[in-house]
This record gives structure tokens, C-alpha cells and sequence, in this order.
């Protein structure tokens, strides 16, 4: 029986994909270590239960979060993941928001995350995407690396999916936004 430890990271430095070691606290493995994050607190919302379709639209996201991993993990940009994420993936969240966003009323004041367990959950969900994507601008800026504009694209229009996916979930519960006040 193979066992899940290997103890390969035990000095601290992990594998990407190609050749070579790199720090744990490197900027490419913080990136793609909060998108591996982003992954789990979805799991965490669906878990809170969802209706169908939306359940569906999240494990979609989080096999497409892989993909996001996968291409992060592929630091050469000739290599075979380095472009997994595509325009057509932002396409089909535009899509979703568009579709999504005439289920609830339009905004007419700032709210705060809260409601339901499971909008809760993608309200932080939403968060941990918006520190991903700071994170992936950050890698961009750093000299030698790489970081197809694609990736940005895509944890852009995320975390926008799911702050209207917070307020679909609530709004199909029956439950009101919850108004900030400040």
C-alpha cells in the first residue's frame, strides 16, 4: 500500500512540475496553495447544501480550480499545463452571472456577508478568491516568472460568480441580504 506521506517536504521545499525544488513559501506554491483554499472552502459551501444546479456550477469551479492549480504548478510557459485556462473559461462564469444576476434584486446599498451557512461560506469563499488573485498578480510582477493574463481573468470573474452566487443561495432560501449599517 502506498502511503500519503513521502516525506520529500520535510526541509521544506516542494516540487513543481519539470525539474527542481522550490522553497514552501515561494510566491508560485502561496499562489496556487490559495487557490487550493478557495477549492476547499467551495467544498465547505456545498456541503451546507445547495440547490442542483448551483451544487453542479460549484463542482464544476472546483474541477476548473485544478485546472487553475495545474497551470500554476507548470511554471515554463511552453509547458503542457502552463495555458490550461482558457478565455472560454471567464466566458462561462460571465454566463453564470449574467444569468444568475436576474434572480435577485438589484443592490441599492453595500451588504455584508451573512444569511444562510452556505452563502456565508461562499461570501468567504469569495475572499479567499479575491487573496488568490492578489497573490497571482503578485507572482506576475515577480522578475523571471510567468503568469498567463488568462488565470487573472478567470479568479476575477470567480470571485464575482460567487458573491452573486451568495446572494442567489439566500435569495432562493428566502432569506434578505444582510444591509451594512456603518
Amino acid at each position: 500500500m502506498t502511503k500519503i506521506y513521502t516525506k520529500t517536504g520535510d526541509d521544506g521545499l516542494t516540487g513543481l512540475l519539470g525539474p527542481g525544488r522550490v522553497s514552501k513559501d515561494d510566491p508560485r506554491i502561496e499562489s496556487y496553495g490559495s487557490v487550493d483554499e478557495l477549492n476547499g472552502s467551495l467544498g465547505l459551501a456545498r456541503s451546507h447544501g445547495v440547490d442542483g444546479d448551483l451544487d453542479a456550477l460549484l463542482h464544476q469551479i472546483q474541477n476548473e480550480l485544478f485546472v487553475v492549480g495545474s497551470a500554476l504548478a507548470d511554471p515554463d510557459p511552453e509547458g503542457p499545463f502552463h495555458h490550461a485556462v482558457q478565455p472560454r473559461h471567464a466566458a462561462g462564469l460571465e454566463a453564470w452571472i449574467d444569468r444568475l444576476e436576474g434572480e435577485v434584486p438589484p443592490l441599492t446599498q453595500f451588504i455584508l456577508p451573512g444569511g444562510t451557512k452556505a452563502s456565508s461560506c461562499l461570501h468567504l469563499a469569495r475572499t479567499i478568491c479575491r487573496r488568490a488573485e492578489r497573490s497571482l498578480v503578485r507572482l506576475a510582477r515577480t522578475p523571471g516568472e510567468h503568469v498567463p493574463h488568462d488565470l487573472i481573468i478567470y479568479l476575477n470573474r470567480l470571485s464575482d460568480l460567487l458573491f452573486v452566487l451568495a446572494r442567489v443561495v439566500n435569495h432562493r432560501a428566502g432569506v434578505a441580504d444582510v444591509p451594512w449599517t456603518g
